[in-house]
């Protein structure tokens, strides 16, 4: 097993730039971190280019027996690569995932709409996953898919859904043209309790900015507005709760 034990290593200085999106796009691969993340990419069976391993790590089954290329670091080197606190020694670098193929839809999406707190889009995919949702759409504005906090707070549902970073006019008129709805989210004199609505088994759902919701353009584009009825003194849900509580009353 191949070793690296300086941070000047070439390697490592190309693998740190991975923490950055203009690292990423010019590299095409990004970098998971912690034992979660990587046993999930291993059991989803996506590609690997490397797994990096601190010299002191207790490796359970799954890491043993898994044949892709593993490189041993030094501690300081796999600290030099953690974007956490609380450092667990274990990393993989991957290949951005190829383009996805347009199948026919038979589950919901969701789409979010310049969401840009990484931790918002990660528990936002995370929550659609858990719902049974077929994809997400990061629309214009979002935070990036790779971004490390983003990785870690989607806890590899990433691996198990369809994530597109495109825009999002075009997937609302692709709903429409299949005669499928497209929900928007707001508080606007269109905007109707999501209470009572009738659940569906194929949709789109969209959720915007953290302060200013779902632009009004793609507003105009909806087949019906909702929103949720706070009974208590909040003045409004975080966009991930909010979207959770959506994605599973509407999803039959």
């Amino acid at each position: 097993m191949e070793r690296i034990e300086s941070i000047k290593n070439k390697k490592i200085k190309s693998w740190k730039k991975l923490l950055t999106k203009k690292g990423r796009q010019k590299s095409q691969k990004y970098i998971i971190e912690g034992f979660h993340l990587v046993e999930e990419a291993i059991k989803a069976d996506v590609q690997i280019d490397y797994l990096l391993i601190s010299e002191n790590l207790n490796q359970d089954d799954w890491l043993k027996n898994t044949t892709v290329e593993k490189i041993e670091l030094s501690e300081e080197v796999s600290a030099e690569l953690s974007d956490t606190e609380a450092p667990q020694g274990i990393y993989a670098i991957l290949p951005f995932p190829e383009s996805i193929n347009y199948n026919e839809i038979d589950k919901p999406y969701l789409f979010l709409d310049a969401v840009q707190d990484p931790g918002n889009v990660g528990t936002l995919i995370r929550s659609a996953d858990a719902a049974g949702f077929g994809g997400v759409v990061l629309g214009e504005g979002s935070a990036d898919l790779f971004n490390p906090k983003t990785l870690r707070s989607a806890q590899g549902s990433h691996f198990h859904l369809k994530v597109y970073q495109e825009n999002l006019t075009s997937w609302i008129k692709r709903f429409q043209a299949d005669s499928k709805l497209v929900y928007g989210t707001a508080l606007d004199e269109r905007a109707v309790s999501y209470i009572g609505e009738k659940p569906q088994t194929s949709f789109a759902l969209i959720v915007g900015n953290e302060g200013s919701g779902v632009n009004s353009e793609l507003l105009k584009e909806t087949d019906k507005n909702l929103y949720i009825p706070i009974k208590g003194q909040a003045e409004s849900l975080n966009v991930a709760i909010a979207a959770s509580i959506l994605m599973f009353s509407l999803y039959q």
